[in-house]
């Protein structure tokens, strides 16, 4: 059932999901408006790619997933996905939060997961049986019939990944997905979704401040300025092949040189 959701190798990369000129900052109420979070921000990930945006905690990293999303509406520029304006919500953008507060805790994992189906007005049986390949596909075969309440926070998240690709949306949204979790859970999880996204080819948006966890990671990374008025300041490709390692060749020294931008941006705007 899901080599049927594979991207064929041949198919080419092209500009997928782009911001233009992006600006966005919050109201405040009987005070003057301060400056923007985001000010002439722009960004274009191709169908197919692992990009993740790293910056320094308060730069508007996740305000620029929340504008992906449709939850915020940029004040000047435009997003769109796949050639089409973003506007609000949709079922093309699936987001995994790092609070496994979306999940119904109500529910069991398989129920979880076979949940949008449902709404889409799939049948009982294949929805279920497409729940149980994305559960296996996350590596909880078996683990169906549990609570949310009877899992831990990495199978919870796994449920998470499951149940959004079991969607299939053109394109994952991770808020720092794995921030929450002890770091042999956090690395296990991170192998765990390289892996799915090398049979899925999903397109992903991951949000991160952990550099190591970037370079794990992306095809290519942004690093985000400095807010306010923030932007992508530079994007770097990742040449390391896969799978890597923090001791892989040239991993150290590429860690070196993101942590020296990131910390040029700082000096620069002090």
């Amino acid at each position: 059932m899901l080599s049927k959701l594979v991207r064929p190798e041949a198919e080419a990369a092209a500009d997928f999901l782009v911001a233009r000129n992006v600006s966005y900052g919050y109201e405040t109420k009987g005070r003057p408006s301060p400056p923007p979070v985001l000010a002439a921000f722009d960004l274009v990930i191709t169908r197919g790619e692992f990009f993740c945006l790293l910056g320094p905690s308060g730069c508007g990293k996740t305000t620029v997933l929340n504008l992906m999303a449709g939850f915020l509406s940029p004040r000047e520029g435009t997003l769109t996905l796949d050639g089409r304006p973003i506007t609000g919500p949709g079922v093309d953008r699936a987001v995994v939060f790092q609070s496994d507060d979306s999940l119904f805790t109500w529910l069991r994992a398989i129920d979880n997961v076979a949940f949008g189906p449902r709404m889409t007005g799939m049948d009982r049986d294949r929805r279920y049986a497409l729940a149980r390949e994305y559960l296996r596909l996350v590596n909880l075969e078996g683990q169906g019939d549990k609570y949310p309440g009877e899992l831990s926070g990495g199978m919870k998240q796994r449920v998470q990944i499951a149940r959004v690709l079991a969607n299939d949306p053109k394109i994952l949204l991770m808020d720092e997905p794995f921030g929450a979790l002890d770091a042999q859970t956090r690395t296990r999880l991170q192998d765990e979704l390289v892996d799915v996204w090398g049979k899925m080819r999903k397109t992903v948006l991951f949000i991160t401040h952990d550099i190591a966890e970037a370079i794990l990671l992306a095809d290519r990374i942004g690093i985000m300025t400095r807010g306010p008025q923030a932007h992508v300041g530079e994007i770097i490709t990742v040449e390391l092949a896969r799978p890597r390692r923090r001791g892989s060749p040239g991993f150290g020294e590429l860690w070196e040189r993101i942590n020296a931008l990131i910390e040029g941006t700082r000096e620069d705007e002090q």
